[in-house]
């Protein structure tokens, strides 16, 4: 499993709302590119995210589903882009004085993903999630200004 954590200069809650609003996810998750549907009970256990990945016009339509919820702490998460495979991704949040340490921990879970070395799988999912908490910050930290 890769892990990457950034410490974002915001509370848990405030961190918490913008992973609670899935309208948000393609500003932050780096592959997602638009957000079809999001359903009404998300985060919810067993409610999920209708997205898309990719670029035009190569886009896949598929879901995330939340497996697992402890509020303003954390989301677990099963995210699918089928042909490519499908990852579990977590999300935990951990108060740091007025900031928050977020921690991302994913590793595919099917697909041809597992085929690759698991070390040079954790390497490429770090660097993605690298960016991912890159730009969950910047949309925290510029609702907190």
């Amino acid at each position: 499993m890769s892990t990457t954590t950034r410490t974002v200069a915001a509370t848990p809650e405030q961190v918490w709302e913008v992973l609670c609003d899935g309208w948000l996810y393609p500003l932050f998750v780096v592959g997602a590119s638009r957000m079809r549907d999001v359903d009404e009970t998300w985060p919810a256990v067993g409610s999920r995210l209708h997205h898309s990945v990719g670029t035009w016009p190569l886009l896949i339509d598929d879901t995330t589903e939340v497996l697992e919820v402890e509020e303003a702490e954390r989301l677990l998460l099963v995210a699918r882009g089928w042909p490519a495979g499908q990852a579990q991704v977590e999300f935990v949040l951990r108060p740091d004085g007025d900031s928050t340490v977020v921690t991302i921990n994913e590793d595919a879970t099917a697909g041809p993903a597992l085929l690759m070395p698991k070390p040079l799988r954790d390497v490429q999912l770090h660097w993605r999630n690298v960016e991912t908490l890159r730009r969950l910050a910047f949309v925290v930290e510029g609702r907190t200004q």
